[in-house]
């Protein structure tokens, strides 16, 4: 039995005990190697449009913002990077604990369907993972990729493999660890002269076009009312009066999650542009584990971060500056 099978049978299980009133998981979207988040209410929906494979990138957490144990509990799929996020929302009261009930499920590397069509993949059937390979079976035949070509970025980044909130977990789950290459792409933009910095993110942002992606599929960037979105702002706007305005909103919005950030990479994979805006929030996490000590947000639903909670070891800013943070 394969994992879509399995996931399909617990999930028609809880549907039929009353357990869960629904289940939020994927289906396919309009584009190849295009899966979308699904809510699913029967056990013919499941059957005829639910989707479990190495596309099912999109962390589904952010769609239980406000759930209220009245609505009804639901059923929640749940990769090990996802749960960091529903831990941190618990943490902030986004959504009630009775509300959701989580399987975890198991993941291997999640595909970046844009790295895979830049491949030459056309005529898609199918793809699984082998070991540090993708294999591709298309129209044209079998093909093989290295993982590191055609896998999203934050899989390739991965800082654990272990899930943090869970009912049930559908298989056990060896933790392998954070990735070695986490943090490179934030040490290799450190390394660069001021100057050659801001060329890097001039570039980038410029090519924004303020469709609030980012900031609509971020488990963590819940306001109630945006201050974007605030028609006594003069930035209100989506249109960009002036080159700042864009970066603007990424600095504001990566300073409003900072400690808070889950890495889950919803960001830069929600970007239609192709901004790496999980970078921006990948060194202030650097800075904070540099200046804190380690932490992750969302590794439990405690909700404290250590840039909402004093203590006496804290760093005085000079500190923070000197040991080349806030670089």
């Amino acid at each position: 039995m394969g994992m879509r099978e399995k996931i399909i049978d617990r999930a028609k299980a809880l549907l039929a005990d009353g357990t869960v009133v629904g289940v939020w998981g994927w289906k396919r979207g309009e584009m190849p190697g295009d899966r979308v988040p699904a809510f699913f209410e029967t056990a013919e929906e499941l059957d005829n449009d639910f989707v479990y494979d190495c596309f099912c990138a999109a962390n589904v957490s952010r769609y239980l913002n406000g759930r209220k144990a009245a609505d009804g509990r639901v059923l929640a799929l749940l990769k090990p990077c996802d749960t960091y996020s529903l831990n941190q929302m618990l943490g902030e009261n986004r959504l009630e604990r009775e509300a959701v009930y989580v399987l975890g499920i198991p993941t291997g590397d999640m595909l970046d369907p844009e790295k895979v069509r830049r491949a030459g993949i056309c005529g898609l059937k199918d793809a699984k993972q082998r070991g540090a390979e993708f294999v591709f079976d298309t129209a044209d035949g079998e093909k093989v990729l290295p993982r590191d070509a055609v896998a999203l970025e934050k899989c390739i980044a991965c800082k654990s493999n272990t899930h943090r909130i869970q009912d049930e977990l559908l298989v056990d789950i060896k933790d392998q660890g954070e990735s070695p290459v986490r943090f490179k792409q934030v040490e290799e933009l450190e390394a660069m002269a001021p100057a050659e910095r801001f060329a890097f993110w001039q570039k980038e942002l410029s090519r924004c076009i303020r469709c609030n992606a980012c900031r609509n599929i971020c488990p963590v960037c819940s306001c109630v009312k945006c201050v974007f979105d605030n028609p006594a702002n003069p930035v209100s706007g989506k249109a960009n009066s002036e080159t700042f305005e864009e970066k603007m909103f990424h600095i504001i919005r990566a300073f409003h999650v900072a400690g808070r950030c889950t890495d889950c990479g919803e960001c830069s994979r929600a970007c239609p542009q192709g901004i790496p805006l999980h970078l921006l929030n990948r060194k202030f996490i650097k800075d904070i584990n540099r200046a804190y000590g380690p932490f992750a947000a969302g590794t439990d639903d405690f909700g404290m971060t250590p840039l909402t909670e004093f203590t006496e070891t804290d760093p005085e800013p000079s500190e923070v500056v000197a040991s080349g943070g806030g670089q």
